[in-house]
């Protein structure tokens, strides 16, 4: 009989344990009987998920069979991940990708990035993220940035001698998925809750933040900061040597088919880049490239690389989390759990410390049942009256909000962070420890130093 790992001894703990909290204790009466199981089934995945008890292509069909069997929501809900943009769009990430690394190309700009960065493990990881980072002032599609990095990551991995599954290999996943992501939350337009919290910010409340000011409010703690604190954890976690035994010619001439490639994804960054106007989903941009990429005689993705290297795991995993989402929103859980909370908070004028800290870890509880979108949607509306109990200004209180999707627990809170583990190859509970250890680092130390920053330019 197979040995009980250590994970799946932390899941039957947990699992059980949780569930007499939500059973045994005034929580269990803010919820009817269909909100109660729905609350311990989610609860149960995100166990499964957090931990990796089991593989998680089977955690999401689990979660996805029970709520059809136990009629949760209907099948339109339930299997919504599926018919989401973020289900095509890891398809669409995952062609691109075998395409770059198949015709070259990213070991062609690889080569010339790992001649800048093999000196050092720390200074390739470092690299690595602030790539990542600089990237989010150029693309405003965390996906997109995502989509393009990360092959080239990998073979900038492969160069410095990590063979998959290595600590370095992860490592240089993680800091190109991580990087691309976390930190550009402090620039505005570089992701889709930033964009969200502007935009019901203006619609509700007439205001909204300049680029510069925005800037300058977040980005030395919540971007910069936060960029350090992830190199340091990285190479922390997985620590090792580059080889670098690979030999490396970027001066080669360019190939028939990378030209091809180039002239596809500029094409497709392009369209990206220009959703605003033709309001072309970056999924069916995505689409487009891919199935071009598969034609015969136009592409350079064959038959045999797509069935061998575009693994259903993947969509199954992101499927079974989009799905959590799903039921949480259908079952209005979110929705009861802060009619309840609100009026718990210890806000009051004059404390402004501790209503700034209150305020960030409601909008970090708030994404950790709702997902990152979820936090401007449901904080933006209550800021006025959020504003008298504290004293803060309105736009205070609107930017508090960004301290809470900067800072994922849970690696379902973002489809970015979905996406970019299996294309990176990257095992998801990986991401999920890292998210673990940088939101802990974040709150404790983070929130204070933005605290200080904020009194500092005078916005409370």
């Amino acid at each position: 009989m197979k040995k009980i790992q250590r994970s799946q001894w932390i899941a039957l703990t947990l699992i059980p344990a949780l569930t007499l909290v939500l059973l045994l204790t005034p929580l269990a009466g803010w919820f009817d009987g269909k909100q109660l199981i729905t609350s311990i089934l989610v609860m149960t995945g995100l166990v499964l998920f957090a931990t990796g008890a089991l593989p998680e292509f089977v955690s999401a069909l689990l979660v996805l069979t029970l709520a059809m069997l136990l009629s949760l929501a209907p099948a339109d809900v339930v299997f919504s991940g599926l018919t989401s943009t973020a289900c095509w769009l890891i398809v669409s990430g995952l062609v691109i990708g075998i395409a770059i690394t198949e015709t070259g190309l990213a070991r062609r700009i690889s080569d010339f990035f790992t001649q800048h960065l093999d000196t050092s493990y720390t200074r390739l990881i470092a690299g690595t993220v602030l790539i990542g980072i600089v990237l989010g002032f150029v693309m405003p599609s965390s996906i997109g940035r995502i989509v393009l990095f990360i092959p080239i990551a990998l073979v900038i991995a492969e160069n410095c001698g990590f063979a998959p599954g290595s600590n370095g290999h992860k490592a240089v996943g993680l800091a190109a998925a991580f990087g691309s992501h976390l930190p550009t939350f402090a620039i505005l337009p570089a992701n889709i809750p930033n964009m969200i919290m502007i935009g019901s910010a203006e619609n509700i409340h007439g205001w909204s933040p300049l680029f510069g000011e925005y800037l300058l409010l977040h980005f030395p703690v919540l971007g910069l900061l936060k960029g350090i604190f992830l190199i340091i954890v990285i190479v922390w976690l997985y620590p090792d040597t580059p080889q670098c035994s690979k030999q490396t010619n970027p001066t080669r001439d360019f190939k028939f088919k990378e030209i091809r490639l180039l002239l596809i994804m500029a094409t497709t960054l392009g369209l990206w880049l220009t959703d605003s106007l033709h309001q072309i989903s970056a999924a069916w941009i995505g689409l487009a490239a891919a199935t071009l990429l598969l034609i015969p005689g136009i592409g350079m993705v064959s038959t045999q690389s797509f069935n061998q290297k575009v693994n259903i795991s993947s969509i199954l995993v992101i499927a079974g989390l989009l799905g959590i989402a799903g039921l949480i929103n259908h079952q209005n859980i979110s929705g009861v759990i802060g009619d309840h909370v609100l009026s718990w908070l210890p806000l009051e004028t004059g404390q402004d410390f501790s209503n700034f800290i209150v305020l960030s870890l409601v909008a970090t509880a708030i994404g950790m049942m709702t997902t990152l979108a979820g936090i401007p949607a449901i904080l933006t509306p209550l800021a006025a009256p959020i504003s008298q109990l504290t004293g803060f200004s309105l736009e205070a209180v609107l930017m508090t909000q960004v301290l809470g999707f900067s800072t994922i627990v849970f690696t379902y809170q973002s489809v970015p962070l979905m996406m970019a583990m299996p294309l990176a190859g990257v095992p998801m509970r990986h991401a999920a420890r890292l998210c673990l250890v940088m939101a802990a680092l974040t709150i404790v130390i983070l929130f204070p130093l933005d605290y200080l920053w904020w009194q500092f330019l005078e916005w409370i």
